[in-house]
């Protein structure tokens, strides 16, 4: 995602990565990685619950963890697309992701055009 980081942006996306970990193993391991993309610091897990996403005991000492997910919400917050994966090392090509909003995109401009008197 941080590599494609610039084409998110010049569609509008905002690109938010959640993770259970405290804020400062968040804050660690973004600055380690070079990542510039905005994390939410989820420790209590109430966001990953609100998507269905927490794997209770599905980490490193049973710790619980987020599955695996990306979505695309609508500025009204309502979720348009998504991709649930078992595996927490499969994830989406960004540019996968990037052909899914252009498609969805696509379908509302043709669902306007069909709309018009």
């Amino acid at each position: 995602m941080q590599k494609n980081l610039d084409e998110f942006t010049a569609r509008g996306v905002h690109v938010l990565a959640v993770s259970v970990d405290p804020p400062e193993v968040t804050r660690r391991h973004a600055e380690k990685q070079g990542y510039t993309l905005h994390f939410l610091s989820d420790p209590k897990a109430r966001v990953i619950r609100r998507y269905d996403l927490l794997h209770e005991g599905g980490g490193p000492k049973q710790a619980d963890i987020s599955r695996p997910a990306e979505f695309l919400l609508d500025p009204g917050g309502a979720i348009r697309w998504t991709n649930l994966t078992a595996d927490f090392r499969v994830r989406l090509r960004a540019q996968e992701i990037l052909k899914a909003l252009d498609r969805l995109r696509a379908a509302a401009r043709s669902d306007r055009r069909g709309s018009e008197p």
